[in-house]
């Protein structure tokens, strides 16, 4: 039997099974993009800035992480700026709990970003009810991969 899912706000020390969680779905489910920083930096960022300034929850199955999320505000605004899982994770519905979570915690609207070429997130954002609002070219984000703004209301 599973051991069940927990959710709760990261702490400093969580910053490299955060960075592990991170790296593993970016490695593997986003390979298109390339990651911008080192591994070593990507562990520096999310303890110094990513925790620090944003509300990151972390999910846990027994005492491991297995997924993330970072939540922020902006004036009137609720941003999703992160959500990641283990590649061995997805599909078992923790992205849509970190949804329901955003969604009772920021209200409405919420914004995000993904890739172009993320047709999984892209399928699973508006499955959630997201629409996509903007196009960009990718000028805008470190990887110069093509996004898409999503926004609930």
């Amino acid at each position: 039997m599973q051991e069940p899912l927990s959710f709760r706000a990261a702490t400093q020390s969580d910053a490299e099974a955060i960075a592990q969680v991170y790296l593993s779905s970016r490695k593997t489910l986003v390979a298109f993009a390339p990651i911008a920083h080192s591994d070593e930096v990507v562990v520096l960022w999310i303890r110094n800035h990513l925790i620090p300034n944003h509300q990151v929850i972390v999910v846990e199955q027994g005492h491991t992480i297995i997924g993330m999320m970072a939540l922020s505000v902006d004036q009137e605004t609720g941003w999703i700026d992160q959500l990641y899982l283990h590649p061995d994770f997805v599909g078992q519905r923790i992205g849509t709990k970190l949804v329901e979570y955003a969604k009772n915690a920021l209200g409405s609207p919420i914004r995000l970003y993904t890739f172009q070429e993320n047709q999984g997130a892209i399928r699973f954002y508006e499955r959630q009810g997201f629409k996509a609002i903007q196009y960009g070219d990718g000028s805008g984000n470190e990887e110069n991969c093509p996004d898409v703004l999503y926004e609930w209301r």
